[in-house]
């Protein structure tokens, strides 16, 4: 909340260094008039904010926000399910979480499911539960976990036993060791192990002390391989029950999300750490955290966000004020909904309506004009009706933040999404793909957009793209896009949406080196062996030694020493008594120079002889084709070969 701070400070001396000096008295009492309310705003929201901070005490404690980190297919959401015991994962687009959810476990469920963990219901519990955020986790949703572990206070590092660290595993560790925030390490996966006997009543030091000794010796072998890659890392670990020293270990937790094993375990670990080492970060206060993590519309509510609330309460009817599409958002809470207790914001039930609610929890708000609020945000609250324009000012510095901090080129796609995580991870996307992207909104695709997108056909025809990721397309833009030309890709998973892209583009390429193939000619420089002459005159047969570049069928071939006289056309090549398309440098092939129709044919002998080389005749048409389509084809030795001959020619 302390930055917060710092911003109204800013804005108070940007406020009072704009002043201007005005000629009449008048408009300088109205504007000192709306410049003390506004200083009265900016005095009100400090002083709240210091009252608050020093309200705060180690002894009423919020819930902390837990974080999954990990590699895709590391049974994230798989763990989720079984602390909660539900079924998300089997509900997502190929079993992959596209959005955030969240996930409130109260502290009696803690109790139940840890209650076979040694030594654990001695402590006093201090918490009032775990607040879990399953953070979606490809390669591409890195800037949404960005966003995600600055809520969190305490995350998990899911690890798959059989697999050990994996590139983004690795990744998430530094997001991790960027934020400075505590983890524990999820060992999943155990129940893979050879022969081994799950019993998810029993504590996971016990589980494993009953496995056949080849179980347990393959566990340490493999438990060993993760501790060296995280030693890799620069990171000590060891198993939660032989840490030395937790300040300085991270803990490794042997679990299995399929059979249940360790899961007591891990609840364990991340109240006791919680508790222990968090206590002062966890504390309660009533200043305002809250981060939209998604938007979308519920039948009966209408459009509604899902947050995080990591501090402070909320209550009906307050102001909020949140950064939307067009512009920032005021409106107030028609109804606070939880999910009943236990279940994913994400899984379609029945909800909950509060008057108020207290952190740290996920909370579903429904509100008018909803629709354009943009995902990934923080949320503020209005107290006074005068502190809301500061509000607004403060949100529309948060997008324009967000939304400057993405580099557009001249030339690309246009890219559209529907939160601002998912637009940074698609652009995150194209990125290492290499595809240039020239605009980027948040939001449904609209004719504008498709406007927008069709200047693009004028430079360049393969970017008159729009990328739409997650987001509905209106269909008068959908009628355009088709009347303009203009694609429109949609998908719900990146990766479908880059390869439908990619295949476009190739298509692209492909039809166009077609258009051009006869129009690029490729540079090539052939000397005549005297004694293999065959036919001197329509059609020239000889055989000839490719000197440099490369000779393929069509290419019009002329004799630069003797007045670039144009001999024809090859059309046939052969190596070896077979036809081949191509002959590179070399090669010794026989050719079939056909006579273009017009001249009379040109006659080897009389017109030029063994002495002289023969060339592609190439133009500055030719020249261009070759380099804007069949940059691909041609070797660095092959345009050193075109730029001799197009000084030869001289074209300029």
């Amino acid at each position: 909340s302390e930055d917060d701070d710092d911003e109204s400070e800013e804005e108070s001396e940007e406020e009072s260094s704009s002043e201007e000096e005005d000629e009449d008295e008048e408009e300088e009492e109205d504007k000192t008039l709306a410049e003390k309310k506004r200083e009265r705003a900016i005095a009100r929201i400090k002083k709240r904010m210091a009252d608050n901070e020093a309200a705060r005490s180690v002894d009423e404690l919020r819930a902390p926000v837990v974080c999954v980190l990990g590699h895709v297919d590391t049974g994230k959401t798989k763990i989720l399910d079984k602390l909660r015991r539900t079924n998300v994962q089997d509900g997502e687009a190929g079993g992959i979480t596209q959005q955030i959810g969240t996930t409130n476990v109260p502290i009696a469920v803690i109790q139940e499911q840890c209650k076979m963990v040694q030594g654990f219901l001695a402590a006093p519990l201090r918490l009032p539960g775990l607040l879990i955020i399953d953070t979606p986790g490809h390669e591409s949703f890195s800037n949404l976990r960005d966003r995600g572990s600055s809520l969190c206070d305490i995350a998990i590092l899911v690890v798959d036993i059989m697999h050990g660290l994996e590139p983004q595993t690795i990744e998430s560790l530094n997001l991790l060791k960027k934020k400075k925030t505590p983890f524990v390490v999820a060992l999943n996966k155990i129940d893979r192990l050879y022969e081994w006997k799950p019993n998810k009543h029993k504590d996971v030091r016990e589980v494993i002390a009953s496995q056949p000794h080849n179980t347990r010796l393959e566990f340490q072998k493999r438990k060993d391989e993760v501790i060296l890659g995280l030693a890799e890392q620069g990171l000590n670990a060891a198993l939660f029950y032989e840490n030395p020293d937790p300040e300085d270990y991270t803990s490794l937790i042997p679990t299995s999300a399929h059979s249940g094993d360790g899961m007591g375990n891990l609840m364990a670990s991340l109240v006791e750490i919680s508790q222990s080492y968090l206590a002062k970060r966890l504390s309660f206060t009533e200043e305002l955290q809250a981060t939209v993590l998604e938007v979308k519309a519920i039948g009966g509510f209408g459009t509604t966000i899902d947050i995080v609330l990591v501090n402070g309460r909320l209550k009906f009817g307050q102001t909020i004020v949140l950064a939307g599409t067009d512009g920032p958002i005021v409106t107030t809470i028609k109804a606070l909904l939880t999910p009943s207790k236990m279940q994913d914001l994400r899984v379609k039930s029945q909800y909950l309506e509060h008057k108020d609610l207290k952190a740290a929890q996920g909370v579903k708000i429904a509100a008018r004009d909803l629709e354009k609020t943009i995902a990934g945000l923080a949320m503020r609250v209005a107290n006074n009706s005068d502190e809301v324009e500061l509000l607004r000012e403060a949100a529309q510095r948060d997008l324009s933040s967000a939304l400057n901090a993405i580099k557009c080129k001249p030339l690309g796609v246009y890219v559209q999404a529907s939160t601002l995580g998912s637009l940074e991870a698609l652009l995150e996307f194209l990125k290492t793909s290499k595809i240039p992207y020239a605009g980027v909104r948040i939001g449904p695709v609209v004719r504008k957009d498709v406007m927008r997108a069709s200047t693009m056909l004028e430079h360049e025809e393969k970017f008159a793209v729009i990328l739409a990721f997650d987001v509905k397309v209106e269909r008068d833009a959908q009628e355009m896009a088709d009347r303009e030309n203009v694609k429109i890709f949609q998908a719900d998973i990146i990766y479908h949406l880059f390869d439908r892209f990619t295949e476009y583009q190739d298509d692209l390429i492909k039809q166009k080196k077609e258009q051009f193939r006869s129009i690029a000619v490729f540079p090539c420089k052939l000397k005549i062996m005297p004694e293999h002459i065959y036919m001197s005159r329509d059609p020239i047969v000889v055989g000839v030694s490719v000197v440099g570049g490369v000779l393929r069928t069509g290419t019009p071939i002329c004799v630069p020493s003797k007045e670039f006289i144009y001999i024809g056309v090859c059309t046939g090549i052969q190596h070896n008594s077979k036809d081949v398309d191509t002959a590179k440098k070399g090669d010794e092939v026989c050719v079939k120079i056909e006579n273009p129709g017009g001249d009379a044919p040109k006659m080897f002998g009389r017109h030029f002889d063994e002495t002289d080389m023969l060339t592609s005749r190439i133009s500055r048409e030719s020249i261009d084709a070759c380099k804007d389509y069949f940059r691909d084809e041609l070797a660095k030795s092959d345009w050193a070969l075109m730029v001799e001959l197009k000084k030869l020619f001289e074209i300029l």
